[in-house]
């Protein structure tokens, strides 16, 4: 994985600012906007795993959702031709689109 850090099941962006000599990035698959930042690379992996805990400590106290819920669809924009293959694909297998597609993301994502 490039540019993300990974802790406790939570991912974090990762950034430079050359013109703040500073590493930054905020909590990613939440609802809230939690950014952290350290002028090392281990400041700034120290800083996320710290708002990570405070995350988790925040939603349990206040009884609320860890992480972001979402609803199970979003919008892919295909060029036609590639579109075009996927239903083609889909038909001669004697599956929908849409289970199509479901089946070959759930082969491609990250366990």
């Amino acid at each position: 994985m490039k540019d993300v850090l990974n802790y406790k099941g939570f991912i974090g962006s990762v950034h430079f600012s050359a013109d703040d000599n500073v590493f930054f990035g905020k909590l990613e698959g939440i609802n809230d906007l939690v950014t952290f930042e350290g002028e090392t690379v281990k400041e700034l992996t120290d800083a996320f795993h710290y708002v990570v805990d405070e995350h988790i400590k925040d939603c349990e106290k206040e009884n609320i959702a860890v992480e972001k819920s979402y609803k199970g669809s979003f919008n892919v924009r295909l060029t036609p031709e590639l579109h075009r293959r996927i239903a083609i694909s889909a038909k001669m297998r004697g599956e929908s689109i849409n289970k199509f597609v479901s089946e070959a993301l759930s082969q491609s994502v990250l366990e």
